[in-house]
């Protein structure tokens, strides 16, 4: 194993232990299987039944449902026999997390129970309290006695176990020896697995879940390479996003951090939380997994990268050889989020944020107006433009020089013809001449550039086909001819079938070779539909920003998908927020939320809201949606929306503001960890948030943001 999968430069399962949740298997080379929550109150038999088989129907594989105490658990059974009776057999799951003794019950009705270590018989005060060795011990003993009945009952009756560590809800005790930190989360799964184990009982899943994508991922890489070190093997693992929002922002971040996973070969399956009916994640689930299909148990759960089927263009696609890392230290580490050394070439690289390209090469004549879907507004009478903070830094425009002027800092990217063109053309005007080599610049196809007479003293962008020849050394051959040139920026692509592995081996190379040149990532889509374009683009560039690799992206389309795209228009499920109105302003909107998502550039509000259950205390959606019709504007601010208090501290840690149900028609609100005001009716707790905002100096009134 390669430090926590099976490989670095290609795709290829993760070999995890078989477990069976009813009739259904899961790991060890079994398809990677999709689950969902219900929203509706447990004790609400026909709304729990009705919602659980929309989802059932919509693909869900498995079903949880909350059993925040014994009653809710008791009702399981009749919400088992109403399902039973109408032929629906699809295990489900109850998630516990404060009451050992509704797991108790829960265990012995449904497929599979859920606990959460940071929250199942452990304190969990939010208080700073130092454990000697001592006391810590005591706490595990204390947690074995309270456990162990639940695994025993478990291995009793065949169910099946999550252990699902969530980063919003650690323990004090964690929190005291290993702090907030992805080891924290892996430790905390860690010592219930070890229990269970002590019992001999292995029917178990894990999980590491939290709303920031970064600290998901680390923490999922760390609990694989924890349990290979201890035990030699790997429990199945279940992943997700907790607390992703709705919308393009849930669908993005959700995609980041599974699709990150997913692309190591890791994970066996998934749930897409969103803040939206259940039945709507499933789709998601299904867009994300059907590129990884699994081969037979007997194949060892090795695994292949599924032959696409719902591409628009297949040709190109190569199975070019990826140079393995076997016997090389790696220049990162993947447990850790640093960002790799570079210079900055222009405003590209260095300690910048990373920039986005727009690819406006397959639009006709382009005009003021056609920029607007890349955030620059043209008023003709006022001959002004105004430019939103998701605007383009760069439009890649391929043979087209524009006949207008451009706006504010925007630049331009043409072919190596069409720039020398531009040069001579305006030879004779100095003016016109600076005016073009400040705003345009060339882009060379990868050895070209080392052969071209003409370049850019300032910037040259020069593009790399990733390992796509079947040759593991074609791609080096000219590297050191323009290693460390001031003036390139390497535009990383593959056409490789493993194309982020491909991109992530070059960029291992170039540090290796002590290479700081800055980095965009291009990622071109073949799919159909919107939801398979922003999953590509999540999966394989959000893989390597998550990692620190990367200056910049420029997503585009095939032109088959192109076409099919403008042809149908826009085709995201669920909830939209962002206007879209032409496939250049989708991909725009995309880059700059990916770079949300992965906290690269922030653009815009972050929201972390949750999914809703059982447990949700307010109308979540409804919530969620008028809050963000309110606070939109406020670039940077982080506000949390959560439906009780389960995880309502602990995901807020990483927000500014916070809004949880405490109760009946009733909310509190946080700055931060630090509750704020208690208990407000939440017919006018909305406004409050906002007097909250104004008090902080988080607050900018919308029309201050036009002038």
């Amino acid at each position: 194993m390669q430090l926590y999968c099976e490989s670095l430069t290609g795709y290829k399962r993760l070999i995890t232990k078989e477990v069976k949740i009813g009739n259904l298997l899961l790991g060890n080379g079994h398809p990677i299987r999709v689950q969902t929550m219900t929203t509706t109150d447990t004790m609400d038999t026909a709304a729990t039944v009705a919602q659980t088989i929309r989802c059932i129907e919509a693909g869900a594989e498995l079903v949880r449902i909350t059993a925040p105490s014994k009653k809710e658990a008791e009702n399981l059974l009749h919400i088992k026999k109403a399902l039973q009776a109408q032929g629906y057999t699809t295990p489900l799951v109850a998630d516990i997390h404060f009451t050992p003794n509704a797991a108790e019950i829960a265990a012995r009705i449904v497929e599979k129970v859920r606990v959460n270590p940071g929250n199942y018989v452990d304190k969990k005060k939010f208080e700073t309290i130092e454990y000697t060795d001592a006391d810590y011990a005591e706490e595990i003993d204390r947690i074995r006695e309270r456990f162990t009945p639940l695994v025993k009952i478990c291995k009793e009756w065949g169910t099946a176990m999550r252990i699902g560590t969530n980063h919003g809800s650690l323990s004090d005790r964690i929190m005291s020896r290993y702090g907030d930190t992805p080891m924290g989360m892996v430790e905390s799964a860690m010592e219930f697995l070890r229990i269970a184990r002590g019992e001999s009982y292995h029917n178990i899943v894990l999980s590491m879940k939290s709303s920031n994508p970064q600290v998901m991922v680390q923490a999922y890489r760390l609990l694989v390479k924890t349990m290979h070190e201890e035990f030699g093997e790997i429990y199945p693992l279940h992943l997700g996003v907790t607390e992703a929002g709705d919308g393009e922002d849930g669908r993005i971040k959700s995609a980041v951090g599974i699709g990150t996973l997913l692309e190591d070969g890791m994970g066996d399956t998934i749930r897409v939380s969103l803040t939206e009916d259940p039945e709507l994640e499933i789709p998601v689930c299904r867009d994300m997994v059907k590129r990884y299909t699994a081969t037979a148990a007997s194949s060892n759960g090795q695994g292949q990268l599924a032959e696409p089927q719902n591409l628009v263009q297949v040709s190109g696609l190569s199975a070019g050889q990826v140079p393995p890392v076997a016997g090389i230290k790696l220049p990162y580490n993947p447990f850790e989020y640093k960002r790799r050394e570079t210079f900055a070439v222009s405003n590209i690289g260095g300690q910048q944020v990373p920039v986005v390209i727009a690819d406006l090469s397959k639009m006709g004549p382009i005009t003021p107006q056609s920029l607007q879907g890349v955030g620059y507004t043209y008023n003709a009478i006022t001959d002004k433009w105004s430019i939103s903070d998701a605007a383009a830094d760069y439009i890649f425009t391929g043979s087209q020089v524009l006949d207008f002027d451009l706006p504010g800092t925007l630049k331009v990217i043409v072919y190596p013809n069409i720039w020398e063109d531009g040069l001579l053309q305006r030879a004779e005007e100095e003016g016109a001449l600076l005016t073009f080599k400040e705003k345009y610049y060339p882009i060379f196809q990868d050895s070209g550039y080392a052969k071209a007479v003409a370049k850019s003293a300032a910037l040259n962008f020069v593009m790399v086909d990733c390992f796509n020849d079947g040759t593991p050394v074609n791609d080096f051959t000219y590297l050191e001819a323009i290693a460390n040139d001031p003036t390139v920026v390497f535009c990383l692509s593959s056409t490789n079938k493993n194309a982020m592995q491909s991109v992530r081996r070059m960029l291992i190379e170039l540090q290796q070779r002590r290479i700081k040149n800055p980095v965009v990532l291009i990622t071109d889509s073949y799919w159909q539909t919107a939801d398979e374009h922003l999953i590509h683009y999540a999966t394989e560039a959000g893989a390597l920003l998550l990692d620190g690799m990367g200056d910049g992206v420029c997503f585009g389309m095939s032109a088959a998908s192109y076409q099919l795209f403008n042809e149908q228009g826009i085709t995201l499920s669920g909830r939209r927020y962002a206007t879209t109105t032409s496939a250049e302003q989708f991909v725009n909107n995309t880059a700059f939320n990916l770079l949300q998502a992965t906290r690269t550039r922030i653009s815009k509000t972050e929201y972390i809201s949750c999914p809703s259950c059982g447990r949700t205390l307010f109308d979540l959606q409804e919530t969620t949606a008028k809050i963000r019709s309110v606070t939109n504007h406020l670039k940077g601010v982080k506000i949390a929306i959560m439906g009780c208090i389960v995880n309502g501290p602990g995901e807020m840690a990483d927000a500014d503001f916070g809004y949880v149900g405490s109760g009946p028609g009733k909310i509190t609100l946080y700055k931060g960890k630090e509750v704020v005001k208690r208990n407000v009716p939440s017919e006018v707790a909305v406004e409050e948030l906002i007097h909250l905002l104004k008090a902080n100096g988080a607050w900018v009134e919308q029309e201050a943001l036009m002038h």
